[in-house]
């Protein structure tokens, strides 16, 4: 049975209801509920209702500090279930960082939300001893996260072999989403519309890609992760 690992930047019901909020958490609840192992992942952003979510602390998995540069980060995870699913979701906390009330003005211009979320779910991962075999990220917040994979953490027992792959949506950071791109195993597009200049990198990348899955999208990522 093949462990797919969830890296989302919204997940509905936490965040309202968008186009990505919707799709990370129906991803999520379809293809664990076709039987595969599966881990969820998203930032703990200051608008998220804690009470009404049904956040609470992990201790074990919580108390280390990530260095990024001159910052010294400290890392907090809280998980809740999804109401009326199995799925669970570990929320990475950083009240310097995430703690804002919109997620707007929680995006900070060096990157440094990206990496700390990037390298607070892999470091997350490792002290849960468990190894994905699908690595699958949604959103511009987890567009570093390819990148960390084959540069930083290539080394990493966990997940070095893990395949990367990357669902684009139409408003997603042009500049990120090339980057995912190039570390990327594999591509899957939200939507039939995006930047010309974006869909024309892609193509010349030669990266696999899924275009819009539809309502059967829980079969044809299966298939996709298969072929990837």
């Amino acid at each position: 049975m093949k462990k797919i690992l969830f890296i989302n930047q919204d997940i509905a019901p936490y965040i309202e209801e968008t186009p990505m909020s919707v799709m990370s958490k129906d991803t999520s609840c379809g293809i664990q509920d076709a039987g595969f192992e599966t881990r969820t992942f998203m930032p703990k952003w200051g608008i998220i209702n804690e009470r009404r979510g049904q956040l609470h602390e992990v201790i074990r998995l919580s108390g280390i500090n990530i260095s990024i540069g001159d910052y010294d980060l400290p890392l907090l995870i809280k998980v809740a279930s999804i109401v009326g699913t199995k799925v669970q979701v570990y929320f990475i906390e950083n009240e310097e960082l995430y703690g804002k009330k919109t997620i707007k003005k929680s995006r900070s211009k060096n990157g440094l939300h990206a990496e700390f979320f990037a390298r607070g779910v892999i470091e997350t991962v490792k002290k849960l001893r468990w190894n994905p075999d699908i690595i699958h990220c949604q959103g511009t917040i987890t567009h570093m996260v390819p990148y960390l994979l084959k540069k930083l953490y290539n080394d990493e027992p966990t997940v070095c072999h893990a395949k990367v792959i990357t669902t684009l949506f139409e408003k997603d950071s042009i500049k990120t989403a090339q980057s995912a791109i190039d570390n990327s195993d594999g591509i899957i597009l939200a939507s039939d519309h995006y930047n010309k200049n974006l869909v024309r990198y892609l193509a010349e990348s030669k990266v696999k890609t899924l275009k819009n899955a539809g309502e059967d999208f829980a079969k044809k990522y299966i298939e996709f992760y298969n072929k990837v």
